[in-house]
C-alpha cells in the first residue's frame, strides 16, 4: 500500500507541475491580451486516494466569465464538469455552476450529478460486526437562487431532487429506493473580502432544508445545515487564518442516504465512511501560507462529533483530524486554487483533491 501511496503522490506532483511549466509558457502573452479575455478557461486533472473509493482519477475543465461586462461588482461567474473514475468501481459525472449578476444583487447556482458509488458503512449489531458494501446509483439535480436583502444580506431559495438505488452486501438489508424532493429556504450573511479565496471577513449561513411528504416524499424529515467561517489576514495580507464551526442536524425520518459522515470537508482524514449518524458538528482552523503568486501550503486541524448513529458508542464522541494540503492557482485573473490535502483522524486517514479551499 505504501508503494502504491508514493507513486501516485508522485504521478500527482509530476502532473501539477507539467502543468505549472505549461502556465509559465502561456504566460508570456501581453498582459494587455489577458485583461481582454471574456472567458477564463483551465483544465485540471483529479487525483485523489482513500480507504473507501481507493483511486479517483479524472478531468476538470472549468470556465470563468462575467455574465455582464459591464458589471465591475460581480466576482466572476464559473461553470464546471467534473468526470471522475475510481478503482473500487465507482464513477461520478458532474456539471457545477455558479452565477453572480445584478452588482452581487442576484446570486444563482445549478448542479447535476450522476453515478455509481459503491461504499461502505459499518454495522455492529450483527453476528459478525464490521465493515459492509453497498453500491448506490445516484442522480442528483439542483437549481437555486439568492437576492440581496441588504448590504451582505441574502435570502434564497432551492430545490433538489434527488434518486436512489441501494444494494448492500448479503442482503443485510433489503434494496432500497430513495427518491427526495427538497425545499430549500437559507439566509447567508457575507461580509468576506473575496468569493473564491477571501483574506478577511465572515461567512454566515442557515439553511432549513424540508422533504414533506406532500412534496412527494416517502417520509417526512427536516434538515438544518449551519455554518460559520471566520477569515483573518496574517503577514500584512499574503497569508490567511481560517476558522470554522459546521453544524449539520436531521430531524425526522432521516433516510441512509440522507444520513452525514465525518469526512470530506468537516473532518478531513476520515476516508472509511464509518462514523454516520443523522447529525455531526464540527470546529476546524487553518493556515493559508502563500509562498508565491502561484502557490502555497496549508495546515489544518480540528475536532469533530456525531449523533443518531446506529451504532451508538459512536455518539458523541470527539474525533479529531488533522493534516497538510497543497494549493496551486488555476486561474491567472482570479485568485482560485485547487489543491491536494493529507489528512490523519481517529485510525483512519484520506487524500483530498480540492476544487477550491475548503472553506
Amino acid at each position: 500500500m505504501k508503494k502504491y501511496l508514493l507513486g501516485f503522490l508522485l504521478f500527482s506532483f509530476c502532473l501539477i507541475n507539467g502543468y505549472s511549466q505549461q502556465q509559465k509558457t502561456n504566460s508570456t502573452k501581453p498582459s494587455d491580451t489577458l485583461k481582454q479575455k471574456k472567458v477564463d478557461f483551465s483544465l485540471m486533472p483529479f487525483l485523489s486516494y482513500n480507504r473507501n473509493l481507493e483511486l479517483m482519477i479524472g478531468a476538470i475543465p472549468m470556465l470563468m466569465y462575467k455574465l455582464d461586462s459591464k458589471d465591475a461588482i460581480s466576482p466572476k461567474s464559473l461553470s464546471g464538469l467534473s468526470a471522475v473514475y475510481t478503482t473500487n468501481g465507482s464513477y461520478f459525472i458532474s456539471l457545477f455552476n455558479k452565477f453572480f449578476y445584478k452588482e452581487d444583487s442576484w446570486r444563482g447556482k445549478f448542479f447535476v450529478l450522476t453515478g455509481d458509488n459503491n461504499s461502505q458503512f459499518y454495522v455492529n449489531d450483527l453476528e459478525v460486526p464490521g465493515f459492509y458494501d453497498y453500491a448506490t446509483k445516484i442522480t442528483v439535480v439542483s437549481v437555486g437562487v439568492q437576492r440581496k436583502i441588504i448590504d451582505h444580506l441574502y435570502g434564497g431559495l432551492t430545490y433538489t431532487y434527488a434518486h436512489y438505488k441501494t444494494d448492500y452486501e448479503d442482503e443485510i438489508q433489503p434494496e432500497n429506493i430513495t427518491q427526495t424532493n427538497a425545499i430549500e429556504l437559507n439566509v447567508l450573511y457575507d461580509t468576506r473580502d473575496a468569493f473564491y479565496y477571501p483574506m478577511n471577513g465572515t461567512k454566515t449561513s442557515l439553511r432549513y432544508i424540508a422533504f414533506p411528504t406532500w412534496f412527494g416524499n416517502d417520509a417526512n424529515a427536516n434538515k438544518i445545515l449551519s455554518e460559520y467561517n471566520k477569515y483573518i489576514p496574517m503577514k500584512n495580507g499574503k497569508d490567511v487564518i481560517a476558522a470554522r464551526f459546521s453544524g449539520k442536524f436531521g430531524l425526522g425520518e432521516i433516510a441512509f442516504q440522507q444520513q452525514v459522515t465525518i469526512g470530506s470537508k468537516d473532518i478531513r482524514g476520515y476516508s472509511e465512511g464509518k462514523y454516520r449518524g443523522d447529525g455531526l458538528m464540527a470546529l476546524q482552523g487553518e493556515y493559508r501560507y502563500n509562498f508565491n503568486n502561484k502557490m502555497g501550503l496549508v495546515g489544518f486541524a480540528g475536532v469533530a462529533t456525531i449523533y443518531g448513529s446506529d451504532t451508538e458508542d459512536f455518539n458523541w464522541k470527539a474525533y479529531p483530524g488533522a493534516g497538510v494540503g497543497y494549493r496551486y492557482r488555476a486561474f491567472k485573473a482570479v485568485k482560485f486554487n485547487i489543491g491536494l490535502d493529507a489528512a490523519v483522524g481517529k485510525d483512519d486517514w484520506g487524500i483530498y483533491f480540492r476544487i477550491g479551499e475548503a472553506f
